[in-house]
């Protein structure tokens, strides 16, 4: 990559567009949690047409990181937001289950095409603070997560699902924004990207197991994630709290998980990212059991603490990727931001399953076991310092050149 100058005015724009992308990307949650308190959805329906979004806009994101990093498609930032907004907003007219499922998939390709582009230009603006420049990033996606419920979920039980024709205009500023400011640099030349047989054979390489289990930590952390986003309105709403009020305390359990990800990227570029990693996933674990266990305020605040536990590693693992694959910056944004966390939200449909078998609250504290496994994996990590993925495709681009 060609990296020039980036101006802050550009990289606020991305934040912000961040910000937007994934407010939509907490959208369906809201929906769907309405229409099963009203009867009008299973638990295991709804979580169907959310994992649906998920690993929709999730898988696609290698595949849009590696054109990305071929030929450097600018455009795909503002045209995917565009995208998302206007097919998220026709959400609430639509009563079939499966045509849903398919508005939910081709909504999410939207955002699989927004992450990777944005998450390379905001990487490659810093080389000294990477770690705190990804969080900051990572944190406004965080936010837009946390604004979702507490403006969607009142709309949606007060006024009706068909209100959903609002959700069409930040994504319309936020598309219009990245079209005239989004960073106007070279990402990527074709000639000097790796060729895509080379680079799944790097990336397959015995040496390379570190990415394989950064994607499993990663799979891990978005099964919790999604699986709190999805399980905790349809929680607080069947105990008799106020949309408001639910919305309120999402809202300040996400926002957490924002403030979260930005100390988690300052710890990692002081401490490192493994130990980072091992002890925010036990810290999450432990916080989530304290906020099932106990009531009132208290039970509230540790679930915020879990939250900015989990999500502490966010940026984290990006970075991590970003420096196992440093020639193709988007396509690790694509596999950390994307392929991974849509194998998470699959599995998330699993969950929603066991919660219409053994009820929510079964299904919560199922969730709350598996950042100890995650914490496991990252045991076994090697540090980032190790890592010299670049120099595995130089000498493969060398050895290819010399037959």
């Amino acid at each position: 990559m060609n990296n020039k100058n980036i101006g802050i005015a550009s990289i606020t724009i991305l934040f912000f567009a961040h910000m937007m992308n994934d407010m939509y990307a907490n959208f369906l949650p809201q929906l769907t949690a309405v229409l099963i308190l009203g009867n009008k959805l299973s638990v295991s329906a709804g979580t169907l047409i959310i994992a649906t979004f998920t690993i929709s806009s999730s898988i696609a994101q290698p595949i849009f990181g590696y054109l990305i990093d071929q030929r450097g498609q600018r455009w795909f930032v503002h045209i995917g937001t565009l995208w998302m907004a206007v097919l998220l907003s026709m959400t609430g007219y639509i009563s079939n289950t499966a045509l849903l499922m398919l508005v939910a998939a081709a909504a999410g390709m939207g955002t699989a095409a927004f992450h990777p582009q944005a998450a390379s230009m905001v990487g490659m603006s810093s080389r000294n603070n990477k770690g705190l420049v990804m969080s900051a990033f990572i944190a406004m996606g965080n936010l837009g997560l946390a604004i979702s419920p507490m403006l969607l979920l009142p709309l949606f039980s007060n006024y009706g699902v068909e209100y959903t024709w609002v959700a069409i205009f930040p994504g319309l500023l936020a598309a219009m924004l990245l079209y005239f400011y989004a960073p106007r640099i070279e990402t990527s030349k074709k000639q000097d990207a790796p060729q895509l047989g080379l680079l799944l054979k790097s990336i397959g390489n015995s040496s390379n197991s570190e990415l394989f289990k950064l994607i499993a930590i990663v799979v891990l952390r978005s099964v919790v994630h999604t699986g709190l986003m999805t399980l905790l309105p349809i929680y607080f709403l069947s105990r008799n709290f106020s949309a408001q009020f639910t919305g309120s305390l999402i809202f300040a359990a996400l926002t957490a998980g924002s403030v979260g990800g930005i100390i988690g990227g300052y710890i990692s570029d002081r401490f490192g990212r493994k130990p980072l990693m091992f002890f925010s996933m036990l810290l999450a674990s432990a916080a989530f059991y304290g906020f099932f266990a106990l009531s009132g305020p208290v039970s509230f605040i540790l679930l915020g603490i879990g939250t900015m536990a989990l999500l502490s590693s966010f940026s984290v693992t990006v970075v991590v990727a970003q420096e196992l694959i440093p020639e193709n910056t988007a396509l690790a944004s694509g596999l950390s931001m994307g392929f991974a966390v849509g194998i998470g939200g699959l599995a998330v449909s699993l969950v929603g399953r066991y919660a219409d078998i053994f009820g929510i609250d079964a299904a919560m504290q199922l969730l709350f076991l598996i950042p100890l496994l995650a914490a496991i994996l990252a045991i076994f990590l090697k540090s980032s310092k190790d890592i010299r993925l670049n120099e595995q495709i130089s000498v493969l681009n060398s050895n290819e050149n010399n037959i």
